[in-house]
């Protein structure tokens, strides 16, 4: 028997589907395939001479199957073949005509009364673990009505994921003790479990979901590994034509700008001039800077101080050109502290699918987007906004990825 060839099958559906698993263990013994035992996923049959086989499910909440229950059931002519949680496999050659396990179906129901319960339970649990999940998951994407801004930053993708593969598990609990309780009724009704139930169907549809659900979780866990990879911080250098943000020289256009001192050192980045690129499935290319600069001898018109003007872009190249204008409504929401939504103007613009400005003394920001690029400016300084419009258009105009 050692030498014998186990052949392994993904099971035709849920568990719980007594008819159909017996059902399907006859049809593969026809086929010379033999149960052996059953995974979690799969079962492991062995190769052996097509027989035609009846096949019985019983149900114990006992985990080990008593020996004298094998014995009874064996003088019956019933072998035991394997069990999986709460449910026991026997067969029989067909030929040995073995009285079935269970004459009396009403009698057969009270062995699914505790499962019944047990399965009861577990779906209540499930389902308000999905609830709170839910719960949470909304807050993150609702809370403060930013859902694209979000989406695109990839702050909650695994944890969607997540969320949908335990809600795919809260459906099957809640299925496994919905079927259960509808066959004990039709079983104290006096109808008996049908052996011969078809199971291809429901097969078919398992695989499927069971392939996709195998995908999602698989993503789930690559994204915040390729986000990791992606994510770098670096002090920004003093010239950068490559990197497709807005610099301070050039809007200010003066030649007396030099660096600020730095606020915040951090694993050797000056953190008051650094660039952070980003990763998500939505915008695969993103980037984010800070800039401050200061003007010796020059003084702020209040009197404040030195003159140290300051820029920030966030730059997003999207995968869904479709989501520019939400990520940028998205956007005004994220950053607009305390500035009414009517001081946000769109502005007719040929380089532009959308911009959008609002200048409040010395600050000035533009959100554009162009394409499947979406960028946004926020300066502040005395240099005029259209400077800042200017080096938008060219930056856009050269992006190659």
């Amino acid at each position: 028997m050692g030498m014998s060839k186990i052949v392994r099958k993904l099971r035709p559906s849920d568990y719980w589907r007594i008819g159909e698993h017996e059902s399907w263990f006859q049809d593969m013994a026809v086929q010379g395939l033999h149960l052996k035992k059953m995974g979690l996923r799969f079962a492991h049959f062995v190769k052996g001479e097509p027989k035609k086989m009846r096949y019985r499910i019983d149900v114990s909440m006992k985990k080990k199957i008593l020996r004298e229950q094998i014995d009874i059931y064996a003088e019956s002519g019933w072998d035991y073949v394997t069990g999986y949680g709460n449910f026991h496999v026997y067969s029989s050659p067909e030929e040995r005509n073995a009285p079935e396990l269970h004459s009396d179906p009403a009698e057969q129901s009270y062995t699914l009364k505790a499962l019944d319960e047990k399965l009861a339970l577990n779906a209540g649990i499930v389902v308000v673990a999905l609830l709170l999940m839910v719960g949470m998951l909304s807050s993150v994407w609702f809370l403060d009505g930013t859902p694209t801004y979000i989406l695109v930053e990839g702050l909650v993708v695994q944890n969607t994921i997540l969320t949908i593969f335990f809600g795919y598990l809260a459906y099957n609990s809640l299925q496994a003790a919905i079927s259960i309780r509808a066959l004990r009724k039709s079983l104290i009704e006096g109808k008996p479990i049908d052996h011969h139930a078809q199971w291809k169907k429901h097969h078919r549809l398992n695989s499927v979901v069971a392939f996709l659900v195998a995908i999602a979780v698989g993503l789930s866990a690559i994204v915040p590994f390729v986000q990791l990879v992606k994510m770098d911080t670096k002090t920004l250098p003093e010239e950068s034509p490559n990197l497709p943000i807005v610099r301070l020289a050039d809007v200010e256009q003066n030649p007396a700008l030099i660096r600020g001192e730095s606020e915040y050192m951090s694993e050797n980045v000056d953190w008051s001039n650094r660039y952070t690129t980003g990763w998500s499935p939505f915008a695969p290319v993103q980037y984010e800077s800070d800039e401050n600069g200061l003007i010796p001898g020059e003084m702020w018109k209040d009197g404040s101080g030195e003159y140290s003007p300051s820029i920030e872009t966030k730059f997003y190249q999207l995968s869904i050109p479709a989501m520019a204008d939400n990520l940028i409504s998205d956007l005004i929401k994220r950053y607009n502290y305390r500035y009414p939504i009517e001081d946000y103007v769109e502005t007719k613009h040929s380089s532009f699918d959308l911009l959008i400005v609002h200048e409040e003394e010395e600050l000035k920001e533009v959100y554009a987007s162009k394409g499947k690029y979406v960028i946004f400016v926020r300066y502040h300084g005395y240099a005029d906004i259209g400077l800042v419009i200017e080096n938008i258009v060219d930056k856009l105009e050269h992006q190659k990825f």
